[in-house]
């Protein structure tokens, strides 16, 4: 196979295109005057969020931490008819996960 080369007009080159990028038509290039683009980029610099770091950091938990007093509320459900437990990584799962039977055992998709 030949490659050839291609005779472009002065100026245009053969350049990859990004088909993700916004395009503005004529009318939206036209409609951004100066004034218009300066009042945005001076609208998006006085936007900040006021955050308050003693706040934000209060409910934040490291690593390592004694949580010995802390309770958990958590609703425990039995085994619904149509869910079963892998008995290779002991987790339950709905039948639709369910690979095969080992020895008469389920085993999931995931341990399959």
């Amino acid at each position: 196979m030949r490659w050839r080369h291609r005779n472009y007009p002065e100026g245009e080159s053969d350049m990859a295109t990004d088909y993700d990028t916004p395009r503005k038509t004529d009318d939206d290039v036209d409609s951004d005057s100066l004034e218009e683009l300066k009042a945005r980029r001076n609208d998006k610099s006085t936007s900040t969020v006021d955050v308050d770091e003693f706040e934000a950091a209060e409910g934040l938990e490291l690593p390592g931490a004694d949580l010995s007093n802390e309770e958990l509320a958590v609703r425990v459900l039995p085994k619904q008819a149509d869910e079963f437990t892998c008995m290779s990584c002991f987790l339950v799962h709905h039948r639709s996960q369910l690979a095969r039977e080992k020895n008469g055992q389920p085993i999931c998709r995931d341990c399959d």
